[in-house]
């Protein structure tokens, strides 16, 4: 069901479609030779292809070529075995050309569509229209002089994919959830590391309001987005904007804007061009692309297991519910941690300790996994101590504490605190006895029928023991004895 907006003169629905720019993992660029490495010295990896030096020809990476091949396979996408370079003409100070060398009419990779999960349990299908590959251009950089602009050309040429949506998604919750799908499939294949931040994956929001049911709008382009919470801010805002122009009789001009970060608006940056301003045409340096059906095979052959595939599987042989499962599976490194903690171990223990203890604090402490101080074997040994009963859930608790202050393992912890559970049925029947003896006028009362009491002598059994005490012996030997 599509998430209406309700206008002064009735109800809107917004119709989304994106084009997410996702930086090839290589080590060199889509048509040269140069490195590729996020923060180097300005204008320093820029080979005389990449500066557009005349008389120099671009010649095609291969890896490239298969990276887009093998991220089509994992967007369950029809792969083009031929595609064509175009030029792509347009004027900007730091596209030393003057053309992009991209993909048009017949691009890499063809239609496919990828599963988003949304907050009420409900999943949806998002088409994709195309993926294809393009060179990035350079940087302009305003902030570093009072008067001139600087251009640094380290990221021209560097290997982009540009994922294109069809206009299937309908809110904010929506695009939020697809961004973060596309990201996770793309670091499962290895073939973009999808940080945002750092302007390796960055997205477009084409967006258009319309009556319910009635043709699509007139669109507008959110360009250049790196971080899903602007996003989502950004989409709020113009999609009421749009709302009230129409509503106050105005049409919706067909532009390219830019979200401001610190204002929380958009703001108009140049009408929008059609494919026809841009005078598209092969590339003459560059022959069609040729992508043998043996080389889609053998990279079929060897993709990894996929988050939706890796979802089905937890629930499958763990008999977790879709939401633990999703929540393990969304990033990779995080499965990767928790396939390690559940070696040979409990499970449903691993998913506990793992997304409510190990992830709670480290949001608290603001690290992320990477960076936790408790390994994925320290987590395992944790759980084997909380399985074999030699520590109980309560004392496992205060132990994780230490471990995550100190980074020292569990067993060493138990055994240098003395925190090891008593199991002894006699010595934890003494103490059972010693609380009913000194309590023998709530022993009546419980007899008499107030039931509530049994949690009050549990309580004071844990106490004396200092909590030691294994749980399920303490209730078994008292409802022996109160009986």
């Amino acid at each position: 069901m599509a998430e209406l907006i309700q206008g002064e003169t009735g109800e809107w629905e917004v119709v989304m479609g994106l084009e997410i720019h996702a930086q090839v993992t290589a080590k060199s660029k889509l048509f040269s030779g140069a490195a590729t490495e996020f923060g180097a010295a300005p204008n320093s990896q820029v080979s005389l292809v990449d500066a557009a030096m005349p008389g120099m020809l671009p010649v095609i990476n291969k890896y490239c070529v298969e990276q887009a091949v093998k991220t089509g396979l994992g967007l369950n996408a029809k792969i083009n075995k031929h595609s064509v370079f175009e030029r792509k003409n347009y004027f900007y100070a730091d596209l030393p050309q003057g053309y992009q060398i991209s993909q048009y009419e017949i691009p890499i990779v063809g239609e496919g569509a990828i599963e988003i999960d949304l907050a009420d349990g409900t999943t949806k299908m998002i088409g994709i229209e195309r993926l294809h590959l393009e060179q990035d251009a350079g940087k302009s950089l305003h902030d570093q002089h009072p008067s001139k602009s600087f251009v640094d050309l380290n990221r021209s040429g560097n290997a982009l994919m540009e994922i294109v949506s069809r206009p299937d998604l309908r809110s904010g919750e929506e695009v939020a959830a697809y961004v973060t799908k596309i990201r996770s499939i793309l670091r499962y294949l290895e073939t973009c590391d999808g940080n945002m931040d750092e302007g390796s994956m960055r997205c477009d929001v084409n967006l258009s309001v319309r009556r319910p049911g009635e043709e699509f709008g007139t669109r507008c382009e959110i360009k250049n987005m790196n971080s899903i919470r602007f996003i989502q801010q950004a989409i709020d805002y113009e999609a009421q904007r749009q709302i009230e122009l129409i509503e106050g009789g105005h049409k919706i001009q067909q532009e390219t804007r830019l979200f401001d970060v610190a204002k929380g608006i958009t703001r108009s940056m140049r009408s929008k061009e059609d494919a026809h301003d841009y005078r598209y045409f092969p590339d003459p340096d560059l022959l069609p692309l040729i992508v043998e059906q043996s080389l889609i095979d053998s990279i079929n052959d060897n993709m990894p297991e996929l988050p939706d595939a890796k979802k089905r599987r937890y629930m499958g042989d763990y008999g977790m519910s879709s939401y633990d499962a999703g929540v393990l599976v969304a990033e990779k490194s995080r499965a990767e941690f928790f396939e390690q903690v559940a070696a040979g171990r409990d499970p449903k223990l691993a998913v506990t300790w793992l997304t409510t203890e190990l992830m709670g604090a480290l949001n608290k402490a603001e690290k992320t996994l990477e960076e936790s101080p408790v390994t994925a074997a320290q987590l395992g040994g944790l759980i084997e101590l909380i399985s074999d009963n030699t520590i109980s859930g309560r004392i496992a608790k205060d132990v994780f504490a230490e471990m995550f202050e100190t980074g020292k393992d569990a067993a060493v912890i138990v055994e240098e605190k003395g925190l090891k559970q008593v199991t002894d049925t006699g010595a934890i029947e003494a103490v059972i006895d010693e609380v009913l003896s000194a309590n023998a006028d709530k022993v009546e009362q419980y007899k008499g029928g107030k039931d509530k009491l049994f949690g009050f002598f549990v309580g004071q059994v844990m106490q004396k023991t200092q909590g030691k005490a294994n749980p399920a012996m303490v209730n078994q030997i008292l409802k022996d004895k109160l009986s």
